[in-house]
């Protein structure tokens, strides 16, 4: 029996190891692109905050608005910007994932592409907020290619991060599942 298109497989429960696993190797993505791939470019993606929505729409008992918070944290130390500015973000950014978390996944990836959007902007607008009522300078216009890209990687990171769900406990030939 095979699957139609309308159909979605059923997905196993994520680990717990996987899910923080998978948020730390998007700090270490991030830190690592402030360093070697695009430097502290405004239009460059933010590859945590994209893997903290997901988490945020996928398992919101599991990643909340802590876990949110200290990776923010990390990001600001890591930075070198405001204590709190990252995590503010990341705060607002899982608030917004976990509230509409329902209504995102009703959506295909596609859909859901525009749905994660908004919570991405609104991430960086809080950011650059916060960066510029302490007297931080604009960054400039290409600060708002960032939440495009990042919600332009949200089928990539859908599909990666649900790799090991997809997968069957015990394959067998006459179990479509």
């Amino acid at each position: 029996m095979m699957l139609r298109a309308s159909q979605q497989q059923l997905l196993l429960p994520a680990k717990p190891t996987f899910i923080w696993g998978s948020l730390v190797g998007a700090l270490a993505l991030g830190m690592l692109g402030n360093f070697v791939l695009w430097g502290r470019a405004p239009w460059a993606p933010d590859v945590l905050a994209v893997t903290l929505v997901f988490w945020g729409v996928h398992q919101p008992r599991r990643v909340g608005m802590t876990g949110a918070f200290l990776f923010g944290l990390l990001m600001d130390v890591h930075q070198g910007s405001v204590l709190g500015q990252h995590a503010l973000a990341y705060s607002v950014l899982s608030f917004f994932a976990i509230a509409i978390h329902r209504r995102i996944l009703w959506f295909p990836v596609s859909g859901q592409t525009l749905q994660v959007l908004p919570i991405l902007a609104a991430a960086h607008l809080v950011a650059l907020a916060v960066r510029m009522m302490l007297g931080g300078p604009f960054p400039g216009w290409s600060l708002l290619l960032a939440p495009v890209i990042e919600a332009l990687l949200w089928p990539v990171v859908t599909l990666l991060l649900l790799l090991p769900q997809r997968r069957t406990p015990n394959p067998d030939v006459n179990r479509p599942i």
